[in-house]
């Protein structure tokens, strides 16, 4: 117990935190509702997978690979259209050319399914692709030190990446792939339907803000997407080669707990 929070106090040290908030206000966690949902402008129409329409949803008890029309789960809740999601992408894709690259599995996306705040990273790296889980290795023990750093628990929070699988030697995605997978990604933010979405890093941003914009500029704004606001901010991994950066994380992260935190 001390040394973990003696590494907890390092790391806010890091962080540039030189003291803590006592206000109620500040340590309660609210029960998300859809009141608290900030309005925000959408995007303007023909942006890709602006209409969840676009893209069928699968049903819950639908085999893998087989979508079905939008209105036979236009009732369920998020954790259906999640599962169907899953089940639509299947556990083997096959979709792009890297299932025949050499990745071990699909990684889906892990969290709460109505979540307040989603993050999306780039892409599985090796530890996501061995275990299925998106930010399980060093990376994603950074990213959870900063979930907690905003009063928050990893599975308070839904956590997803731009595509699904593994790229080979972790190299960006490209093009013919992004365009196969994000789709999905669009469907998982629509049923989740986050307050606050976190770009982490710049592939993951200049993605979803079809921006070729340095994420050294793109970060400290906040743009209007899919009824929610965008954070842009460094990847965790970034920070794990730049120590200093993890400040303006902070300052990011304490923009993301007030947008949050926002009636």
């Amino acid at each position: 117990m001390r040394d973990d929070l003696a590494a907890h106090l390092e790391f806010f040290a890091e962080l540039g935190i030189d003291g803590l908030r006592r206000e109620p206000e500040w340590r309660a966690r609210a029960t998300p509702d859809a009141s608290h949902r900030a309005t925000v402008q959408p995007q303007p129409a023909g942006t890709p997978g602006d209409d969840p329409q676009e893209f069928p949803v699968s049903s819950p008890m639908a085999a893998a690979g087989q979508p079905i029309p939008v209105s036979a789960v236009a009732a369920a809740g998020a954790p259906d259209v999640l599962a169907a999601l899953r089940a639509e992408i299947g556990p083997q894709c096959a979709r792009c050319k890297l299932h025949t690259l050499g990745r071990s599995q699909v990684v889906f996306g892990v969290g709460n399914p109505s979540a307040d705040l989603m993050f999306v990273g780039e892409a599985p790296g090796a530890d996501e692709d061995v275990q299925g889980e998106p930010f399980v290795g060093k990376a994603g023990q950074l990213l959870t030190k900063i979930i907690e750093a905003i009063n928050l628990k990893r599975e308070d929070v839904y956590i997803a990446n731009v595509i699904k699988c593994r790229p080979p030697g972790n190299r960006n995605p490209e093009p013919d792939e992004v365009a196969e997978c994000e789709p999905f990604l669009f469907r998982q933010i629509d049923a989740v339907k986050p307050k606050v979405i976190v770009a982490l890093g710049k592939f993951a941003a200049q993605c979803l803000l079809r921006s070729d914009v340095p994420i050294t500029r793109l970060r400290g704004k906040e743009f209007a997407y899919r009824d929610a606001i965008l954070i842009p901010t460094f990847h965790p991994a970034y920070l794990l080669r730049n120590p200093p950066a993890k400040r303006e994380v902070w300052e990011d992260m304490k923009r993301v707990r007030a947008l949050l935190d926002r009636k």
